[in-house]
Formats: structure tokens, sequence, C-alpha cells
């Protein structure tokens, strides 16, 4: 089978289903999504116990939100670095803080909102990582996790052998955080993020699918970087 790349819409987030000899999902997704998600995998003729692995790019309510719920219905095995996964397990609120002005104004404007629909239920993280990352092979699919800190000193991004990256917010590209694809307008380390975005490039990124957005080739990014 040919690789096969999912997008799932769950509110302003953008998940993806890689689907090759196996099929994992990258990030978890918003409070709420399980029944959206079910249909989806029902329209491409997928199974729920398909998805072998759940991928949150870090632990962010967005991102990882949802991820009780998918691996309840799918019975995949949750996987995140260590210096998230409590984020998830506890089932605690977070968002970095902003790196733009728009960033901190928009950060503060809707913050009480969010908390309010940010709202989720904690889950086991099945997979601990440390900075090593992990190989995806075992699951069916040519490709890596690897940790790319700076969003959250705990985001890791899929990387493939075919150059599509799914790197969660190392990247923004929709309202309302930019109108075309930039840095993220959040950040625990904004420093510590570009220099996971050379460990990117590094392992032969070529088109970047960001959590937050459409697709991208990653030269529209490079002049973030310098």
């Amino acid at each position: 089978m040919a690789l096969q790349i999912i997008p799932f819409q769950a509110g302003i987030n953008t998940c993806y289903i890689l689907r090759d000899q196996g099929a994992i999902l990258v990030d978890g997704g918003w409070p709420g999504c399980a029944r959206k998600f079910s249909e989806l995998l029902a329209s491409h003729g997928m199974k729920p116990d398909e998805i072998a692995l759940i991928i949150p790019t870090h632990g962010d309510f967005d991102h990882a939100g949802g991820a009780k719920e998918l691996k309840e219905l799918t019975g995949a095995k949750v996987v995140m670095h260590e210096k998230d996964k409590d984020n998830l397990e506890k089932a605690r609120f977070h968002w970095p803080e902003g790196v733009t002005t728009w960033g901190k104004i928009s950060r503060t404007l809707m913050m009480p909102l969010v908390k309010k629909v940010g709202a989720f239920e904690g889950t086991r993280v099945d997979v601990v990582l440390d900075d090593r990352g992990m190989s995806l092979k075992e699951y069916g699919i040519d490709g890596e996790i690897l940790y790319t800190p700076g969003h959250t000193y705990g985001s890791i991004s899929v990387i493939l052998a075919s150059g599509d990256a799914f790197v969660g917010c190392l990247a923004h590209n929709r309202m309302p955080f930019v109108g075309r694809p930039k840095l993220p307008i959040y950040a625990k380390d904004i420093d510590l993020l570009k220099e996971s975005w050379v460990k990117v490039i590094n392992k032969g990124a070529q088109t970047i699918w960001p959590g937050h957005g459409k697709s991208f080739p990653l030269d529209k990014i490079l002049k973030y970087l310098n």
C-alpha cells in the first residue's frame, strides 16, 4: 500500500492519519472529537482498531484533549515525551506564552473562553519517550518520532522517509494565528524551537504538515529561521 495522509479536522486543529503497512494518528485532537473521527475512518473504509498509535505532538489541550476518547475508540497506544505527559495524564490545561505582539494579545483576550472549552479528561500515556525519540517501522510506517522542543519542552514531530514532516506547533498556517506559514505565535522558548527546526531540516523534511492549517513546502518557513 502506498502511503496515505488523511487530514482530520478537529476544531481549529488538523490531525493526521498516516496509513501504509500500518496506521497511526498524529495529534490527539480537540475534546469531543471521537464521533467525527469515527465517521472519517468509515469514509475511508477503515476500522478504529487499525490505528495502532496516537501521537499528540505536545501536551496542550487542543492537541491532546481528545486522546482519551480516541484511545477508547481505537484501542491504540498513546505516545508522548516525558516532559509533556503529565499534562495529558493529569488533564492539565496548558497554553504557552505569546512570543509575538498578536500572540500576547490574543492569549490574554481568549484565555477565559479557551479555558472553558479546553477542559478534557486525562488518560495514561502508554509509551513515554525521552530525547532520543523512536522509530515507527514496527508500526508499518517508514519514519520516526523526533524530539523537537520549543513550543513546549516536550514537543515532538513525526518525520517520514518520504520527506513529509508533521510538526504540531513548530509552525502555524491558519487564522486566527497567522495568515501564512510562519513560526508559532506561542512558545516556551522560541530559540529552542528554531534549533528544533534544524533537526527537522537535517532529517530531510520537504513538506510541512502543521497542527494548525494546510501543508506547505519547507522553503516557506526558512526565512523565519535566519
